[in-house]
């Protein structure tokens, strides 16, 4: 499995994530954990909110009957969250969230924690206290954001002191806004339009590890694009390449995201364990720049 630096810190992670916002819907979930580790993928990403915290436990409960030790992984959760009713990054909901998540998933501390989506009654103030206080008592050792622009995480910054490492954003084959703007700037067509602030650049400049979440749909949770007809022109594209790296298409449109030099990573929120596989292994392909562009062409994109 490909390692990258974490952010800016010294920690090695793997390329791919394990997202677990599915494992309460594991067949077995201890052979879904232990499949991911033994394949290279040591970083699992929950959420407070993933089946009302039922996916933390289910993790928990299966990583007890493995031999995998909790230092051997990285663990991380977001916050912020109050489904249906708002976003709150006030100090205590904060708090109140990674106590909750640290029970549930049976450990002393997070490796990370993310703010899961912008709270637009966001005080920086409040959120610098929670994570200070996090960090002294040593449940949190790395923060991040989730969904969120460049003036966002600047806002945040004035009075947060830790760095933040990390932003997961929707990105992928079907997915490729911030890559448009950056090949269309000084143009005027639709794809020129920035709707993001620039953050892949940011996120280079600032060592910010983007983590790409939901990387094989396509629409606002529409369907995967992979073997579905709507796509012909893109799934030949994929079946021809893959073939020529040896891999499946699901792995090549995982090796397509971790081509880019963002320092990205995959989350793969799949529980099949073949699947698993495929996206791990597919980690180690390097894309050739050629490759790389006539798979974003053939997902109906184009070059000015």
């Amino acid at each position: 499995m490909r390692k990258i630096k974490f952010g800016s810190t010294d920690l090695d992670v793997s390329a791919v994530i394990l997202g677990c916002m599915r494992m309460n819907k594991a067949e077995d979930p201890v052979r879904v954990i232990e499949t991911a580790y033994e394949h290279g993928i040591n970083f699992f990403d929950h959420a407070d909110i993933y089946s009302k915290g039922e996916c933390e436990e289910v993790f928990r409960d299966a990583l007890k009957k493995t031999s995998i030790k909790r230092e051997d992984l990285i663990i991380q959760s977001k916050c912020g969250i109050v489904p249906g009713v708002m976003f709150d990054f006030s100090k205590e909901h904060i708090i109140e969230a990674v106590e909750g998540s640290l029970q549930r998933l049976g450990t002393d501390y997070l490796d990370a924690m993310l703010l899961h989506r912008p709270d637009a009654l966001v005080e920086p103030e409040e959120v610098a206290e929670a994570f200070s206080k996090l960090e002294k008592e040593g449940k949190v050792r790395h923060f991040g954001v989730s969904n969120q622009n460049p003036s966002q995480i600047e806002l945040l910054k004035t009075a947060v002191k830790q760095p933040l490492v990390a932003n997961q954003l929707q990105f992928g084959i079907m997915h490729t806004g911030m890559i448009d703007q950056g090949i269309h700037v000084n143009m005027t067509d639709d794809r020129s339009v920035d709707h993001d602030g620039g953050l892949i650049e940011y996120s280079r400049i600032n060592q910010m590890t983007i983590q790409a979440w939901s990387p094989y749909q396509y629409g606002f949770f529409e369907g995967v694009f992979i073997d579905n007809p709507k796509f012909p022109e893109l799934n030949e594209k994929l079946k021809e390449l893959a073939a020529r790296y040896g891999t499946t298409p699901t792995g090549l449109a995982s090796a397509w995201i971790l081509r880019h030099p963002a320092n990205m990573q995959v989350i793969a929120g799949t529980m099949n364990e073949q699947r698993i596989k495929e996206i791990a292994e597919a980690a180690e392909i390097v894309l050739s720049r050629e490759d790389w562009y006539s798979i974003y062409l053939a997902a109906g994109n184009d070059l000015p």
